[in-house]
């Protein structure tokens, strides 16, 4: 079971300047998309479906929604 993986405006807008956005988004499908909850990510505030997590060289701000099996990036923020 895979998740879709969505991005939301300002998440888009920053994925737009990444250098590798091709690498960025397997690497995407490959961890988040397959496992939302894993891939050492954490839970934001304690509420389960807002996570943190590192991929690719940068910091993913997302939710995920179980009941569609979407994962929505709402921040992004590169590592230098």
């Amino acid at each position: 079971m895979s998740f879709r993986i969505s991005y939301a405006p300002p998440a888009d807008d920053t994925l737009a300047k990444m250098r590798d956005i091709d690498s960025f988004r397997n690497e995407m499908a490959r961890t988040l998309g397959l496992d939302p909850y894993g891939h050492a990510s954490s839970a934001v505030k304690r509420e389960r479906d807002r996570r943190e997590a590192t991929v690719y060289g940068a910091i993913v701000l997302y939710y995920v929604s179980g009941s569609v099996l979407t994962v929505t990036v709402v921040r992004l923020v590169p590592l230098p």
